[in-house]
């Protein structure tokens, strides 16, 4: 779904379409879940911070205003929102146990930059240019949210290589990036 085809649909939303956000649904929560998920680290948490997303985003779409920012970002700042409001009530963090991949938090800004315009473009194209192997690990990891050893099994692999091409993909991802 273009960034050009979320306003309207805000707009019916906020009308009370239900078909409009069975939509919005299914063209958006794998992107959303994925960024649940990287703020929380556990599928069933993020599950969950998805659906309050959902249900504030049906409450909320008439207060989305395309002059002041871009839909998808507007749509981000939801979730992480409710994935933050997740990890409060949870009362705890659950570092990833991999130092390659850091355990910073990102600031939100930095979020709803990336996921609004050039740098998306530039982040998906900086993917395109990765092996496939290390797309496929990163992709994995931090869209769907599959630790190294769920990884590991889906790919049949030892998990060492599968640590080492995610690392070696977020090197590449990272300089490709700067």
């Amino acid at each position: 779904m273009d960034a050009e085809a979320l306003p309207p649909l805000l707009s019916r939303i906020a009308a009370g379409d239900r078909a409009a956000l069975r939509l919005l649904y299914q063209e958006q929560s794998v992107r959303l879940f994925g960024v649940a998920n990287a703020i929380l680290r556990d599928r069933d948490a993020a599950a969950d911070a998805l659906q309050d997303a959902f249900l504030r985003i049906a409450q909320r779409a008439a207060q989305f205003d395309a002059t002041r920012g871009d839909a998808a970002a507007w749509l981000g700042g939801i979730v992480r929102y409710a994935a933050l409001d997740q990890a409060r009530r949870r009362g705890r963090e659950q570092p990833s146990g991999d130092p390659a991949l850091g355990d910073s938090a990102v600031a939100p800004e930095a979020l709803e930059k990336v996921l609004a315009g050039e740098d998306l473009k530039r982040l998906h194209w900086c993917l395109a240019t990765l092996e496939e192997k290390y797309r496929r690990g990163i992709l994995l990891a931090f869209v769907q949210g599959l630790s190294h050893a769920q990884i590991s099994d889906r790919l049949h692999l030892p998990l060492g290589t599968v640590k080492a091409w995610i690392r070696r993909g977020l090197l590449q991802l990272r300089e490709c990036l700067t």
